[in-house]
């Protein structure tokens, strides 16, 4: 017999307009899978919205734990078939059958950066590991910087990774999402801002960039750096110089280093 509690009847969407719905989900998180999901409930910080379930899961003792802090919190859970819980997830390989929806009020649309003067941003193509997208959210949001762009396609998720490795701030720091980077950040050229990419072989030195109302600095990972079509979409490619014959910096480090250099 699968473990069940009664769903709690939730208002919410009954009661808000089209506009708010839309307002509420665009700040919304999505996680997925039984471990991460039950990590994400014992997280401090965190502030679940719905758990949705399949209701072909069978009886196991995470799902039992699961569902206990649920009725605990006073979360509300839905019971969804397989096709319906997929689509929720977007990953029906890898959401074992959970999926948790998590209020987010700083995680928005990259259509809702203002285009303000002295705005900085931080922007992440291909970055991976979870480890270096949580200490750079970490470090972003303790600089001057208004945010972090965190592009869905080809960047590690927020997770609970993310978030731990972030020191919970992942969920306190404005992060602004988009599809992909190519297309979100030519939107945002398109409105005025500038585009630096961090790269080895960027002709001008961090120290030498002239001042600009809205800048956006792009990074890109490890191995391969920033892609060759963003390379082309940057305004100009800047560099930090090393010494001691090092080739490359973590990702996590560049971003502070870029984020904290107006105040040094």
């Amino acid at each position: 017999m699968k473990e069940t509690i009664p769903p709690q009847k939730d208002s919410t969407d009954i009661h808000m307009s089209y506009d708010e719905k839309k307002v509420l989900f665009s700040s919304m998180l999505t996680l997925y899978g039984r471990k991460p999901v039950l990590e994400a409930l014992m997280l401090p910080g965190i502030v679940p919205f719905r758990l949705h379930l399949a209701e072909s899961n069978k009886p196991s003792d995470i799902i039992k734990d699961i569902l206990h802090i649920a009725s605990k919190r006073k979360i509300e859970v839905k019971f969804h078939s397989r096709q319906a819980l997929s689509r929720i997830s977007k990953n029906s390989k890898q959401d074992q059958g959970v999926v948790l929806d998590i209020k987010a009020p700083a995680y928005l649309p990259t259509s809702k950066i203002e285009t303000t003067n002295n705005a900085e941003y931080i922007a992440l193509e291909n970055v991976t590991n979870p480890q270096n997208v949580g200490m750079t959210i970490r470090s972003v949001g303790a600089s001057p910087c208004q945010g972090i762009i965190l592009p869905k396609k080809g960047n590690a998720s927020i997770d609970p990774l993310v978030i731990k490795a972030s020191a919970g701030t992942a969920l306190k720091v404005p992060i602004y999402h988009c599809q992909d980077a190519i297309t979100g950040l030519k939107a945002l050229k398109e409105r005025g801002f500038r585009l630096i990419g961090l790269s080895l072989d960027g002709s001008t030195s961090i120290r030498n960039l002239e001042a600009y109302p809205r800048t956006i600095f792009v990074l890109g990972n490890e191995t391969n750096g920033l892609s060759i079509e963003m390379k082309k979409l940057c305004d100009e490619l800047a560099h930090i110089p090393l010494n001691n014959d090092v080739e490359s910096l973590n990702v996590s480090i560049t971003a502070s280093i870029v984020a904290f250099r107006s105040i040094f």
